[in-house]
């Protein structure tokens, strides 16, 4: 059975080793992330090539971005009333950016996604002193929110920037880009990044973010909802209708997106979920994710194997039930249209499996957001669009040169029927762009009795 959604798994200190990659890559994983704000260069280096050398799947880096992080040289405790003097950068603790003149005395800054809530309560030599409301603890890397105001932080650590030049040298196919807050963050990204081939991915965890999200997508290859910050940034009340409500968008234009943070947040520890996470995983992938991202229960868990086999078992039992939430109201491009079609020709047909011949990816997104019931079968004579269409849903994707051979179609049939991809008894639907140079203009729907047209061909 192919499981249609994808599982993205972030690597840490406990699927650090070949053997544990090699077992979450068995369970289900389509694609590993590195989580930069964690750990030197060298270390992402090394776990990047451990994963390279065990598993064909996508490695996204996720690099910090305009996120807030605390530094600190050792865990500590902290009680209800402790005050924390907070500097700014190079302090002994300290922020990651400096926003001294942009806070104020009472505003709330949150740590490690809410678990640890303070007050600024005095600001005095380029320090914040902060007095702790809660007990909680405070450890090096770990976020800081402060929902009342809006930063004005670069987009990029003179780290980030290191760290682009690295995901460029091994050939990364996404990088993550955290608290993207608007458009520009994306562009100033890619103007960084100037070897880089890869996509960018836009993380959406705060307001900014959310409100800015219609121009984002224009901006980005492929979005993530990242509820874990976006949970302290607004109202977590209004966490669940904002996820759906972005899916939905991604949807209809034919953007992948990822639903991440606290999936199976009690898989930590513990070895089962409990029930409302179970249900929030289907939920997110009924409401249209193309993948779901596993954060702490892969990188510093207990049991990282078993948090990715539950994942793949709640996905291959919510599948079934998964339906289009597009809206057929106005013309894109040609591409959409065909994937319009698809859509309807699949409700109609015994299809068994749809196969698109594209050099960008765009045509497979297209029609991968209607949630088709058969298989679709990217073939792209592109390795790097090959490799990011491993996280789009209901995909396949392999890799040919179409685009030497005479009759395409029929040079895909054989070399996917020689792959054991597609069968002599299956009905398969072709979609291509035939006698067209342009973008998104997949123009041509063929349908095949596979047995017949390769008997044709012989």
């Amino acid at each position: 059975m192919f499981r249609k959604t994808k599982i993205i798994c972030t690597i840490g200190p406990a699927s650090s080793s070949k053997k544990i990659i090699r077992k979450m890559y068995e369970a289900g994983m389509n694609g590993a992330r590195i989580n930069t704000a964690y750990g030197s260069p060298d270390y992402h280096e090394l776990i990047m090539n451990k994963v390279r050398e065990t598993a064909n799947i996508p490695i996204i880096v996720d690099i910090k971005g305009p996120e807030i992080r605390l530094q600190v040289a050792e865990k500590q405790k902290v009680k209800k009333g402790d005050i924390l003097k907070v500097g700014f950068i190079h302090s002994k603790l300290s922020f990651n950016h400096d926003f001294y003149d942009n806070i104020r005395v009472n505003d709330m800054i949150y740590i490690d996604n809410g678990r640890l809530r303070t007050v600024v309560v005095k600001k005095a030599n380029r320090e914040v002193h902060l007095s702790a409301m809660n007990h909680g603890e405070i450890e090096n890397g770990k976020g800081v929110n402060i929902p009342s105001r809006q930063l004005s932080v670069p987009t990029l650590s003179k780290r980030d920037l290191e760290i682009i030049k690295f995901a460029e040298k091994i050939d990364a196919e996404y990088i993550a880009l955290s608290f993207t807050r608007n458009a520009e963050d994306v562009t100033n990204l890619r103007a960084s990044a100037h070897g880089y081939k890869g996509a960018v991915i836009a993380k959406i965890e705060n307001t900014e973010g959310v409100n800015n999200f219609d121009a984002i997508m224009d901006a980005a290859e492929y979005i993530m909802i990242a509820r874990g910050d976006l949970g302290v940034e607004i109202e977590p009340a209004k966490v669940p209708l904002v996820q759906k409500s972005l899916t939905k968008k991604c949807n209809q234009k034919g953007l992948p997106v990822a639903i991440a943070t606290e999936m199976l947040e009690s898989m930590i520890q513990q070895p089962s979920p409990t029930r409302a996470e179970v249900s929030d995983v289907a939920n997110a992938i009924l409401d249209g994710a193309d993948a779901i991202m596993l954060s702490g229960e892969t990188s510093i868990g207990k049991h990282p194997v078993r948090s990715v086999s539950m994942i793949a078992q709640i996905a291959e039992e919510t599948e079934p039930a998964t339906k289009s939430h597009i809206e057929d109201s106005t013309f894109v491009n040609i591409s959409d249209a065909i994937s319009k079609s698809i859509q309807r020709l699949c409700q109609t047909m015994p299809i068994d499996k749809v196969v698109t011949l594209t050099r960008s990816g765009y045509t497979a997104k297209m029609i991968s957001r209607f949630k088709i019931a058969p298989l679709i079968i990217a073939v792209t004579p592109n390795e790097m669009v090959k490799s990011q269409l491993e996280l789009v849903f209901g995909v396949c994707p392999t890799q040919m040169n179409y685009l030497i051979e005479d009759d395409r179609i029929l040079s895909v049939a054989k070399k996917l029927s020689s792959d054991k991809l597609i069968s002599s008894k299956d009905t398969i639907l072709f979609t291509a762009a035939f006698r067209t140079s342009r973008r998104h203009s997949s123009n041509l729907i063929e349908i095949h009795d596979i047995a017949e047209l390769l008997h044709l061909a012989s």
